[in-house]
């Protein structure tokens, strides 16, 4: 009997080419499964798994991973407020996570022999999928067909091709990747330093020109409601982004070090990510006071670090997750947005957590909780140590 393999499997070119080679090359059983992190359709699903069986799988199975997708990951980048170099919402990196651990389980659910993915030798995906197979299934050899046999999208094709499978080159120009927390483009343009997307390698095009106003409820931290209508966090992800993408919000292209040494560019458009994450944000800021802030933007830095290099199974992960989630007791009330081609802006919140409460005074105004000698005498306190040193130090300067 042949061995088992488990291909994970986009339909893209790089894993097309595994599954007929690691059937016809390498003699084993494909069976191929595709990981749903809430970036294809139905109808994308169901063509794919029909590309799968015209390339001769032994089997193709689909895991919906877009609900633990969320709960697991998305929920604490929005609690961390989590922009990779400040840019990137870690579209990409979060999802390869969840993916490459949805996989491992199938392994075991089957128990292949062997795991298989489509990563090249320069990118970050090749690190993150190794490292957590070898985590959760240390036992079972990894086999990555691109990488190994160092192979151009040409030679790939062309390879393809004499096996009876025509791919159009056109097709692979761009490598898109689709998911609930943004949608990554690479081309040509983003090998260079300097190249900038074309408008047509955008996979949403720009058809709002009016301005629009919308409002974000918020629940513990949570994005909860969409103009007065409630609704679960996965589908109000989604409907701001059917909302949002046609005005050309959250389009950028990012530069950052992969976890391999070298730097690396990706476009990306994710207006709802972005959006939610400048919403959830303003929200805080309202209703966290300045140390939770500051101890919030040092831990949620780390952790999309560590998120980002594939690190997710470390137990400080949870460790920081259980802190982050303690920080959004609070993080409640409705965020005005006003939406305008290319840009957005946060107009303003509302929340019974408000901690700019008019009670006890207004900003350079009137203060309503303290007296102008309290704080004559708290002044003094305050810099009393700093007077200290500059006093005793004084004849060295």
């Amino acid at each position: 009997m042949k061995k088992k393999v488990v291909l994970a499997f986009s339909g893209g070119l790089d894993t097309s080419f595994c599954a007929i080679y690691l059937s016809q090359d390498r003699d084993l059983e494909v069976h191929s499964v595709i990981v749903n992190t809430g970036g294809f359709s139905e109808e994308e699903l169901k063509n794919i798994e029909q590309r799968a069986y015209a390339l001769g799988v032994a089997s193709h199975a689909v895991v919906d991973e877009t609900s633990n997708y969320y709960q697991s990951c998305i929920k604490y980048l929005v609690f961390g407020n989590v922009l990779k170099n400040a840019t990137y919402p870690l579209s990409v990196s979060a999802e390869r996570v969840s993916q490459a651990t949805a996989i491992a389980n199938y392994v075991k659910k089957i128990g292949a022999d062997y795991v298989a993915h489509g990563s090249t030798g320069a990118g970050n995906d090749q690190v993150r999928f190794d490292m957590i197979f070898n985590i959760l299934i240390p036992g079972v050899e990894i086999i990555t067909p691109i990488r190994d046999l160092k192979l151009s999208r040409e030679a790939e094709i062309e390879y393809l091709k004499n096996h009876g499978v025509e791919y159009s080159a056109e097709k692979a120009r761009y490598s898109i990747n689709k998911g609930l927390w943004g949608t990554s483009v690479g081309g040509q343009e983003t090998l260079t330093s300097h190249g900038t997307l074309p408008e047509e390698a955008w996979p949403t095009q720009v058809s709002e020109t009016q301005s629009r106003k919308i409002e974000l409820t918020f629940d513990k931290g949570e994005l909860t409601g969409i103009d007065g209508e409630a609704m679960e966090p996965v589908k109000a992800i989604q409907k701001l982004q059917a909302i949002a993408q046609p005005f050309g919000i959250g389009r950028d292209i990012h530069v950052g070090d992969t976890i391999i040494g070298i730097k690396g560019r990706v476009g990306f458009e994710a207006a709802a990510p972005i959006i939610i994450i400048k919403a959830h944000h303003t929200l805080e800021k309202h209703t966290l006071t300045k140390w939770q802030l500051s101890w919030k933007d040092q831990l949620a830095s780390f952790y999309g670090n560590w998120l980002h290099e594939g690190q997710f199974h470390d137990p400080i992960m949870r460790n920081i997750e259980a802190f982050l989630a303690d920080t959004q007791k609070s993080v409640s009330g409705k965020v005005f947005v006003e939406l305008l081609p290319y840009r957005f802006q946060i107009i303003g919140i509302e929340s019974k957590h408000d901690l700019m409460s008019s009670k006890f005074g207004s900003y350079g105004e009137m203060n309503n909780a303290w007296t102008g000698e309290d704080v004559k005498g708290f002044s003094k306190i305050f810099g009393n140590q700093v007077m200290i040193y500059h006093k005793v130090n004084s004849d060295e300067n």
